[in-house]
């Protein structure tokens, strides 16, 4: 099948896999290999390629190198999925660029990204997390799926311990009979992004076989992290040492953004953060508006 093109859509220049503690990661880059390197990272069940749009924007002025994280895109599963071990990889790939470098991530891939540069100050020169702060207080996901009233913390336990055991005894997702509907399944999540660029998003994240069309993601790897408690995460950014743009949309979408109450008070432990938000976008800020987003990236980063 010839793979579908989407206006503004680029393919990575360049393609390679590192080691990252025994894994194979895929990495794919954009722009001169003699720039000035920016990392980014991607979200849940996203790859690199949802780079598209935003990397050759960005690569007019840097060497972008994009990754796909254990158990996403083309890169190896792993036997378990643990947070920081996510956050090592980031940390072996900006070490593999060779140099401190900007680090950029959306979603799940924004948090990774702020825990690197936290953890790893040395390897960050600046910092963009593209509404990547974490789930609101009650740990479910965003508007329009906000939960006010959780159960108790013993059944969510529960509930998380089912889905481990049901998600360790896929080896692949239940397959598709066509592309299209991959695209109509990940479309009643996203509403928001046309069919067009979820044919191209969901052709790179998925591969056809004899039974049909699968995601290539592991399915565990969305079951990793277990019933934890979200106001552990901003602590840790009082660590950041690189200055942090934080973005968001302006519109309620299923993954995000936070109330702005709470969005303040994470944001409060950094001590270097400039807000920026994209009018008439959600969640995937870079995706609906990769124009604007790659401005005020730009425009946020030293050269």
């Amino acid at each position: 099948m010839k793979p579908p093109e989407y206006p503004g859509a680029v393919a990575p220049e360049r393609r390679t896999k590192i080691s990252s503690a025994g894994l194979c990661l895929a990495v794919y880059e954009w722009g001169d290999p003699a720039g000035a390197p920016l990392v980014l990272c991607h979200g849940m069940f996203d790859h690199a390629r949802a780079f598209d749009l935003l990397a050759p924007l960005l690569a007019e002025r840097f060497r972008v190198v994009g990754f796909d994280a254990r158990g996403h895109g083309e890169s190896d599963w792993a036997d378990a999925y643990l947070w920081p071990a996510d956050v090592a990889d980031v940390a072996t790939v900006l070490e593999w660029v060779g140099r401190p470098a900007h680090l950029v991530g959306h979603s799940r891939g924004g948090g990774l990204a702020t825990d690197a540069a936290a953890r790893a100050p040395a390897l960050v020169r600046q910092l963009v997390n593209i509404d990547g702060f974490g789930p609101p207080e009650n740990g479910s996901g965003g508007p329009p799926h906000f939960d006010p009233d959780p159960p108790p913390l013993p059944e969510r336990l529960g509930a998380y311990l089912d889905r481990r055991r049901r998600a360790a005894k896929l080896d692949h997702w239940r397959p598709h009979p066509s592309l299209d509907a991959l695209v109509e399944r990940r479309h009643v999540q996203n509403p928001r992004l046309t069919r067009e660029w979820l044919r191209y998003l969901a052709y790179h994240a998925a591969r056809e076989t004899e039974a049909g069309w699968v995601w290539k993601a592991d399915p565990s790897a969305g079951r990793a992290f277990g019933p934890w408690r979200p106001e552990w995460i901003a602590p840790l950014w009082r660590h950041l040492q690189a200055p942090l743009l934080a973005v968001v949309g302006s519109e309620p979408d299923t993954w995000g953004p936070l109330p702005e109450p709470l969005l303040r008070e994470r944001l409060a432990y950094v001590s270097d953060v400039r807000r920026a938000s994209v009018p008439g976008v959600g969640h995937f800020v870079h995706m609906e508006a990769p124009i604007p987003t790659a401005q005020l990236i730009l425009e946020f980063l030293e050269p």
